[in-house]
């Protein structure tokens, strides 16, 4: 294959300013020189003038050692080296450049790992076998370097190519996770067992009421975040079908069953898997043009993603995939597919409880509200979102329709399969220790000093609970103190010096 020139002396790169001036290389450089139609990955890879190695969020960055040949072979192989696999840029090379420059990539080094790694995800990606005899090789290498991205813990030997397939996913949804430093700390600390101390000195009954009252906190937090005030009973009912998270398996029935039960009344609402375009945004109030925050998948395209999302599910729910990093992957997979015209923010929350669930995460019997953490970090929440939707907007075509929709022109199935899903894996390990370190033993003590409390009223004035309650309620609206409408109407009969001892006894047990 000729020599090319790939690499790029730059200072700044897709608004992305460079540590110091240098080249670019690996797949930030290829996506470039073959202009695909794609995101930027969220760290990319220099070249440095210096002899001084060191990586940020932003950056790998390599000394002039470092430096690959001006080919496309040579660049693909230090891409795989350092940048670990990038399933959608490789997809949109493979439809980009010909069959036979494919079968040249792998014969420039028939057996070497790198070269084995190009053919072998052609043949997954494009689903079609290359002119090329199989390896008859004695040894195997890994798919997925596991000390850059995450793998599945098993792998599926690929005779053919003599790779282990690690990829934790399907070739209809396989989103990618890279090892950070937050990550690697969470998944070390192991929240599974910060939450059994939390929770082992408590009183069953206690956490019995706990668990109840986070569920319907989840419930209405879930709610919350789409804008919508539910009443009472359609939080409760929600939040029974989320407390049987984990107990009935993933399937498109059991999709539009959770629809049914979070929409309650469908009246105005097309039920089922959307047949029409869709996407979040705002209509300009003049013209009514759609101004798109996010687009949702094709409507040709659900059942392919949604299907594909399934298997996966299923596949590392059964190889033991890290639980928190899967619920990232199929939940957020789920809402930037959007498969619903609504109820897709619900369910997508509900999704991460499932997956938790299922895979022992969270403790029997409890579920962490992880709608109420959101909710807490709702602006981080909506970047995490945006840090995925918006870059994508730029390579979706679409046009307005007659009812102020959208209708997307181009194929942008791979966009919502094979996307890197590292940021939201951070942000819902952030959730995840804030419902651990926080949400759960909040809730714990609160009960605990109401109990309290309640105990130390009945002693002294034997009321009954529905009093006990509304004086607790009355109390805590006002930091403390007993209003006067309170003093002159529910509970006129204390006297002023109990009122002093009631007040002082609520601040003792429940304040201070």
């Amino acid at each position: 294959m000729r020599d090319e020139d790939f690499s790029q002396e730059i200072n700044t790169f897709h608004g992305k300013e460079v540590p110091e001036p240098g080249y670019l290389v690996g797949y930030g450089a290829l996506i470039a020189k073959f202009q695909l139609q794609m995101p930027i990955p969220n760290r990319l890879a220099l070249i440095n003038k210096k002899f001084k190695q060191y990586s940020n969020d932003d950056w790998i960055v390599l000394t002039p050692r470092h430096k690959p040949a001006e080919t496309l072979y040579d660049q693909l192989v230090f891409a795989l080296k350092y940048e670990g696999i990038n399933l959608l840029f490789f997809k949109k090379l493979f439809q980009k450049i010909s069959i036979q420059q494919v079968v040249d990539l792998v014969q420039t080094e028939y057996s070497g790992q790198y070269a084995r790694k190009i053919w072998f995800l052609f043949e997954w990606l494009m689903e079609k076998q290359l002119p090329i005899p199989d390896l008859t090789i004695k040894n195997f290498v890994p798919l997925i370097d596991d000390k850059i991205q995450y793998a599945s813990p098993v792998s599926i030997n690929s005779n053919r190519h003599r790779i282990k397939n690690n990829l934790p996913g399907t070739v209809n949804f396989c989103p990618l996770i890279y090892k950070t430093e937050k990550l690697e700390k969470y998944i070390n600390e192991n929240l599974t067992d910060k939450t059994n101390l939390v929770i082992k000195e408590v009183q069953r009954d206690v956490l019995q009421r706990t668990s109840a009252f986070l569920l319907l906190k989840d419930s209405k937090a879930s709610f919350t975040i789409e804008g919508e005030t539910p009443s009472n009973s359609r939080a409760v009912h929600w939040g029974k079908a989320i407390g049987q998270a984990g107990n009935r398996p993933l399937s498109k029935e059991e999709l539009l069953r959770l629809q049914e039960i979070v929409i309650g009344d469908s009246r105005f609402v097309n039920m089922g898997f959307r047949n029409k375009g869709g996407f979040i945004g705002v209509h300009d109030r003049i013209t009514m043009e759609p101004i798109p925050d996010h687009i949702s998948a094709r409507w040709q395209d659900i059942e392919i993603l949604i299907d594909g999302l399934i298997s996966t599910s299923k596949k590392i729910e059964t190889e033991n995939f890290y639980p928190v990093l899967s619920a990232a992957k199929i939940a957020f997979g789920f809402v930037f597919i959007h498969p619903f015209e609504d109820g897709n923010g619900r369910i997508h929350r509900y999704l991460i409880h499932h997956l938790l669930s299922v895979m022992k995460y969270t403790p029997q019997g409890m579920i962490f509200p992880v709608s109420a953490a959101i909710l807490d970090k709702i602006e981080d929440y909506r970047k995490v979102l945006e840090s995925y939707s918006h870059p994508l907007l730029d390579f979706i075509e679409w046009k307005k329709t007659e009812d102020n929709n959208v209708e997307v022109l181009n194929e942008t199935i791979d966009y919502y399969r094979y996307f890197d899903a590292t940021l939201q894996s951070e942000f819902l390990f952030d959730c995840v220790d804030y419902t651990v370190s926080k949400i759960i033993p909040d809730e714990v003590s609160y009960l605990q000093k109401y109990d309290a409390m309640k105990l130390w009223l009945e002693d002294h004035f034997q009321m009954p609970d529905r009093l006990v309650a509304l004086l607790i309620k009355f109390l805590e609206q006002d930091n403390g103190k007993l209003s006067k409408r309170a003093k002159d109407k529910e509970f006129v009969k204390l006297t002023s010096d109990e009122i002093l001892k009631v007040e002082a006894k609520f601040k003792e047990l429940m304040i201070e």
